[in-house]
């Protein structure tokens, strides 16, 4: 096959012998390039470029940023995405059943392309941007601009760093006293005190060291979107909220202060009273913003997977 390996040199798990050692085991039986990304979106433009020539596989080495960017490169085309996980957490390596090594993962994926692996699967949008495993709204991702500020200590830190972040979200850098957005769906169903939301493609929403965060069980690759949204950030209800997320088995989802629809194939979220709030795609933090229509679109992907999933 013709392969392009991808690599975010910049990502927490990433180094130079890394990258030799993938790269050599890879071009044991594929015709291998490797390209390094530079900068913001580079990813989307190299997994285009790929696509257009006719790779078979763009094999992506970095955390889920660079991930999310590669598949918005190769979306569409019938260029299969291939992921090694290079980041502080790799959601989404993770949720597809990889080890969260990028050597053991590269003996999975070779298996893969030996077997011919390969998922049609489908991905969300949001207001026209794919996204992998999920979209977060207000407080996920207030949080998650609070990690990226302290972005050098990622590497270090890991999750103890988002843990912290978290709670000083919670205390400091959040209004949990007045809800921020509401939610519409096509079938009429609303929310209107919108506090922090994920819209799922996949499950779990993270993992906290080896312990899968279980937000949104009916979501996969197969299936429309999960919406999940928190209606109160009170802190009793938050810690109620993280004990049943981590405890599964779809506890969360019958806690009184979520609102919960899977298979969900478009949704609207819109700041109330026109103010703008915060989210992230995929880890990604992107600013601020009054609206999001969010859509799915399934079998637009191919990709590798273990053998077995």
């Amino acid at each position: 096959m013709k392969v392009l390996l991808l690599v975010n040199p910049f990502s927490s798990s990433v180094t130079a012998r890394t990258r030799v050692v993938i790269r050599k085991a890879l071009a044991g039986d594929h015709e291998v390039e490797m390209a390094e990304t530079a900068r913001r979106d580079h990813a989307t433009r190299l997994a285009r470029s790929a696509a257009a020539a006719g790779t078979d596989v763009v094999v992506v080495l970095g955390g889920d940023g660079t991930v999310n960017e590669a598949a918005n490169g190769l979306a569409g085309s019938a260029t299969a995405l291939a992921v090694l996980p290079g980041g502080s957490t790799n959601v989404f390596a993770r949720t597809i059943g990889l080890p969260n090594d990028p050597i053991e993962s590269t003996a999975v994926v070779l298996e893969a392309l030996e077997a011919g692996s390969i998922r049609r699967v489908g991905l969300g949008v949001a207001n026209g941007r794919y996204f992998c495993f999920h979209v977060g709204i207000g407080f996920d991702a207030a949080l998650v601009e609070q990690v990226e500020k302290r972005a050098s200590l990622k590497r270090w830190a890991g999750h103890a760093l988002f843990m912290y972040a978290g709670i000083d979200t919670l205390l400091r850098h959040y209004d949990r006293k007045h809800p921020h957005f509401t939610v519409a769906y096509p079938d009429g169903d609303r929310v209107d005190d919108g506090f922090f939301a994920v819209c799922c493609n996949t499950n779990p929403y993270t993992f906290i060291g080896n312990s899968p965060f279980d937000i949104a069980p009916d979501a996969n690759l197969e299936n429309g979107l999960t919406m999940v949204t928190v209606r109160s950030l009170r802190l009793d209800r938050a810690g109620r909220i993280v004990a049943k997320a981590l405890r599964g088995k779809g506890a969360l989802q019958r806690d009184p202060s979520i609102h919960y629809r899977p298979d969900v194939d478009a949704l609207v979220v819109e700041g109330i009273d026109g103010e703008p709030f915060p989210y992230q795609l995929d880890g990604d933090h992107l600013g601020s913003i009054r609206r999001i229509d969010l859509r799915h679109r399934p079998e637009v992907m191919d990709l590798v997977v273990p053998v077995g999933t």
